[in-house]
């Protein structure tokens, strides 16, 4: 099936496309709200501004795909492989992103307000300025950049932060209960109110003073 051909069918009513493949498609800015694509072989397609709220991409490998400014709240990405791809200012409230893969991928500035990414995998990701207020339980953020994310209230429970840019990052009231933060930069870093219980900190850079508003 080619692009025009799935679009067609799309906009006659069609939702369910599981397993098909759409390598390299342009879909710039298109409709696919609640559209079945689970399994489906996206690798490097352009998805950019596309409105993709409520859609099924579970399973689905999205590599190198260009989603940047995408709608895709509510979407349900749980174990899809998404490494290298651009989800700068997209979208992901309230999504479903269990067990993803985002190593490399760029998500400046992307919203994942009340998103639950547990043992999803952003190592080596750009997170710089996103919202960042999710569930991140056993999440891997190794060596990402998160600096200026907003962490507030989010559940980091036995994360992996370890290397990672944390400079000027609100993690107020944040969970963050056996993570592992050695070596990371906790530079100017909002901790108030954190939970650090247990929290691995070796060979992290933090203000003494932060350390002293949160909770061991």
């Amino acid at each position: 099936m080619n692009t025009d051909e799935f679009l067609e069918l799309y906009a006659v009513g069609e939702r369910n496309f599981p397993g098909i493949t759409l390598n390299g498609a342009s879909l710039y800015q298109v409709d696919l709200q609640g559209i079945n694509l689970r399994g489906s072989k996206l690798i490097g397609a352009n998805l950019s501004g596309a409105n993709l709220r409520g859609a099924d991409l579970s399973q689905t490998n999205l590599i190198g795909a260009n989603l940047s400014g995408a709608n895709l709240m509510q979407v349900n990405l749980s174990e899809a492989d998404l490494i290298g791809a651009n989800l700068g200012g997209a979208k992901l409230g309230e999504a479903n992103l269990v067990g993803m893969t985002l190593s490399g991928a760029n998500l400046s500035a992307a919203n994942l307000s009340r998103a639950n990414a547990t043992q999803a995998c952003f190592q080596g990701a750009n997170l710089a300025s996103a919202i960042l207020s999710a569930t991140l339980v056993e999440v891997n953020l190794e060596g990402a950049n998160l600096s200026h994310a907003s962490l507030i209230e989010a559940n980091l429970q036995r994360a992996n932060l370890s290397g990672s840019n944390l400079l000027g990052a609100n993690l107020s009231k944040a969970k963050l209960c056996q993570a592992n933060l050695s070596g990371a930069n906790l530079h100017d870093a909002n901790l108030r109110e954190a939970d650090l219980s247990s929290a691995n900190l070796q060979g992290a850079n933090v203000n003494a003073e932060n350390l002293r508003q949160t909770y061991f």
